[in-house]
């Protein structure tokens, strides 16, 4: 399968591509010629995940390419801000997007907070010849005091999920891979890829 990943966010291209069967062909969005960023104006993050994934098939059709459309989109919902940032996490704190100004945004608005509860979601829109499918993937857990650990990207450093002391941050790349929002939405693709190869 030769399949398009509707990112230039070389953290998520790695992750991604560490879930993909082998023998399928990852190409970024820079391996295509788009080098322009994909607008996001969705209200949800089903809806900016479709949004890419269109953005990218109808680029991808005016190149003569044929390739399959990957799209992720993905947001920290925390439950004592209503939700938020939700589909604005990775510009929470303003433009340009900076990891480290979001995660102090969000100790700040939390500083009052007792409830630190919270969840990770990612939804994945696929077109392949024509045909759009959507997989949602979420992970529950808290919001630590504190940025901990080295690994990862975006709220990984205050992200701990339920079961578990470690940040997402503090978590190997591996470790991460077997728990993640990401990586539970990517196997109901996976499931999908598998029933559609029968």
């Amino acid at each position: 399968m030769k399949l398009v990943l509707a990112t230039a966010n070389a953290h998520k291209l790695k992750e991604i591509s560490a879930l993909l069967p082998a023998g399928t062909e990852v190409l970024g969005l820079k391996d295509i010629g788009l080098l322009h960023e994909i607008p996001e104006p969705g209200q949800t993050i089903e809806e900016n995940s479709r949004l890419k994934a269109e953005h990218v098939r109808d680029f991808l059709k005016q190149a003569q390419l044929d390739y399959a459309v990957l799209a992720d989109d993905s947001g920290l919902e925390v439950e004592a801000l209503g939700g938020v940032p939700g589909v604005h996490s990775a510009y929470y704190a303003g433009l340009p997007k900076n990891d480290e100004a979001n995660n102090q945004k969000l100790l700040n608005d939390l500083k009052t907070q007792s409830n630190r509860k919270a969840r990770f979601v990612t939804v994945l829109t696929l077109f392949d010849r024509n045909q759009m499918q959507v997989f949602e993937g979420d992970i529950k857990g808290t919001i630590g005091f504190e940025p901990r650990g080295n690994n990862g990207f975006g709220y990984d450093p205050l992200f701990i999920p339920t079961g578990y002391r470690s940040t997402f941050a503090q978590l190997s790349a591996e470790e991460k891979n077997n728990i993640s929002h990401r990586a539970r939405a990517m196997e109901k693709f996976l499931n999908h890829l598998h029933d559609e190869s029968r």
